[in-house]
């Protein structure tokens, strides 16, 4: 353990060792409109000017962050994460899997019940603040702060855009020796990945992705926003204990990716028929624990199919 966390060290202190390569991977979706699962595929294709010569001019602002918890993790994917690194090197992944925690009603949140600890004060904190927190005493998960108190959106999986030799690395460096190297597609395709591909420590904790210099979020003027017949929801994962909470649908993630971390089948056999889960329906909704804020932002962002007048709300 202590010769893995040497070479860890060693390795983020000299990033420039790993240089570019003109030809790393780039997964790019089809166009048209979704009539069954986007198919990903992967060509070999010159790093882009866009990514060589970056002015910043497609970084997202304060207003990008600035709305509500479930209507952000769908406006991540797709936008690019980029760690520009001590020595210049910049890491970047494209989103493609988030989920959605909103805050005091949510009981699989860290902020349940608006409970406020030193641990998740980034969460409280301005929308598009980074949380980063550590699981099973060793992994690290980012997640980004929103509008609603407490509330934040879970970064699970990445698609690596550029610096796939230093993030293979940075991913080697915490594996056992002799491990088989790992394809593109497993640089980040979970939310611990991500954070060692990209190199996020403990120290990105409360730091503004609107205004930081090393990290931030970016648009990429080359591929469109996700519609949302390319979106998924299903459940979010891990947070089994946490009974019917488990099952809400705000998990969502590109249909077809190679990159996410876990597929539903189920969720995605409802988006391709037409019938979408809705994120949040009439029987989940107890009038006695949710704030009427919550509730009527839910209305609007998550349910525009559904006329008020017909929606009765039902005590569980």
């Amino acid at each position: 353990m202590a010769a893995r966390k040497r070479k860890l060290a060693t390795l983020t202190a000299a990033s420039a060792a790993a240089p570019e390569q003109a030809g790393d991977t780039k997964l790019q979706p089809s166009p048209g409109k979704l009539k069954k699962p986007i198919q990903w595929e992967s060509a070999d294709t010159e790093q882009s000017h866009y990514f060589i010569n970056n002015d910043l001019q497609h970084r997202l602002g304060e207003d990008f962050f600035n709305q509500s918890c479930i209507c952000l993790a769908k406006a991540f994917l797709g936008k690019v994460l980029v760690h520009r690194c001590t020595d210049g090197t910049e890491l970047r992944g494209r989103i493609v899997e988030t989920e959605a925690y909103l805050g005091g009603e949510d009981k699989a949140s860290h902020s349940a019940g608006g409970k406020r600890t030193e641990r998740n004060t980034a969460m409280f904190m301005k929308p598009g603040t980074i949380y980063v927190y550590q699981i099973y005493g060793i992994y690290l998960c980012m997640n980004v702060s929103s509008e609603g108190e407490g509330a934040a959106v879970l970064l699970r999986s990445l698609e690596p855009l550029q610096g796939q030799p230093l993030m293979r690395q940075l991913r080697a460096a915490r594996r056992k020796e002799g491990a088989r190297q790992l394809k593109d597609k497993e640089l980040c395709n979970g939310p611990s990945k991500l954070c060692q591909a990209l190199n996020v420590t403990r120290c990105f904790d409360r730091r503004d992705l609107a205004s930081d210099p090393e990290v931030w979020l970016e648009r990429d003027p080359s591929v469109n926003p996700a519609e949302p017949h390319n979106i998924v929801s299903a459940p979010r994962i891990g947070i089994e204990s946490h009974g019917e909470w488990a099952k809400k649908p705000w998990r969502f993630y590109l249909c077809g990716h190679p990159c996410v971390s876990k597929v539903s089948k189920e969720a995605e056999r409802q988006s391709l028929s037409g019938n979408e889960m809705n994120d949040l329906g009439p029987s989940d909704v107890q009038p006695d624990t949710m704030s009427e804020g919550l509730h009527r932002n839910i209305l609007k962002t998550t349910l525009p199919s559904v006329p008020f007048v017909d929606f009765t709300i039902k005590a569980v």
